[in-house]
């Protein structure tokens, strides 16, 4: 995946690029502990793999708002991205490391913890660009079913395969997707941000299934409990994601009359 857009090194700069994108690249400056913040305030540096995140994260995040207000026109109202190590505070409460990445339906924001993506690739084994891309369109797919009050059905809802908050997830895997077939089609619904490459599809899909309820159970150590799933099985979430990439197609992605029954 090739991403475009700015480097990140001067405060004028991050701050041009916060106002653009509607990413909050300031939280990554304050809270990064390898960024030397000095006595005079937030730091003007980071570290070149804290720019190339930060590059990325800028570059999917105009992308995929630009595909959704495509698809969805005057519906779809811009959120932020606010990207974090260590801890931040949310509208949803505090988060941290373990967090991992999630949208916050409170105060409409997309919070990422860097960290995740070097979870990703080394306990994982899902490295790559697209990768990453996949997972910021993921929560981004969790914005979209905000703003259609989607998430009110799964409000209350337990675990388990047939839950409302599997099929929540397999349909923000699916409207991943979407985005990822904008991107691939080069039309008018991809921003001009970001251009697939050989092996990101593919980059995506070893995501989607490392993240899998069941296989996550397995390197824990445990048995898959079926019964606790929250995001779907390995499967699953390739399946779903696949769909959203082949057609493009967010109506393809009603995953509630599939998974819940």
């Amino acid at each position: 995946m090739r991403a475009g857009g700015l480097g990140v090194g001067g405060m004028v700069v991050l701050a041009l690029l916060s106002w653009a994108t509607g990413t909050n690249l300031f939280s990554v400056l304050d809270q990064t502990p390898t960024v030397d913040q000095g006595p005079s305030g937030p730091p003007t540096n980071t570290t070149p793999a804290e720019e190339r995140l930060v590059d990325m994260v800028d570059a999917v995040a105009a992308d995929t708002q630009a595909t959704w207000t495509d698809l969805m026109g005057g519906r779809y109202q811009r959120t932020r991205v606010v990207l974090f190590r260590e801890g931040t505070q949310t509208g949803c409460g505090p988060a941290d490391a373990a967090t991992g990445p999630f949208y916050c339906p409170a105060d409409h924001l997309v919070y990422l913890d860097l960290s995740f993506f070097e979870e990703l690739a080394r306990r994982f084994g899902a490295p790559g660009e697209f990768a990453e891309a996949y997972v910021v369109a993921h929560e981004f797919g969790h914005h979209v079913q905000n703003l259609l009050g989607t998430d009110e059905r799964v409000r209350g809802s337990r675990a388990g395969a047939n839950s409302g908050s599997v099929a929540l997830e397999l349909q923000a895997d699916c409207y991943a997707g979407v985005w990822g077939h904008a991107a691939a089609s080069g039309g008018k619904m991809n921003a001009g941000r970001v251009q697939l490459e050989t092996g990101d599809v593919e980059a995506a899909l070893r995501a989607a299934a490392a993240i899998g309820d069941d296989r996550i159970q397995k390197m824990s150590g445990r048995r898959v409990s079926p019964e606790s799933f929250t995001h779907g099985t390995s499967a699953q979430r390739v399946e779903w994601f696949k769909r959203g990439m082949n057609t493009g197609d967010p109506n393809q992605c009603d995953t509630f009359a599939a998974v819940t029954h």
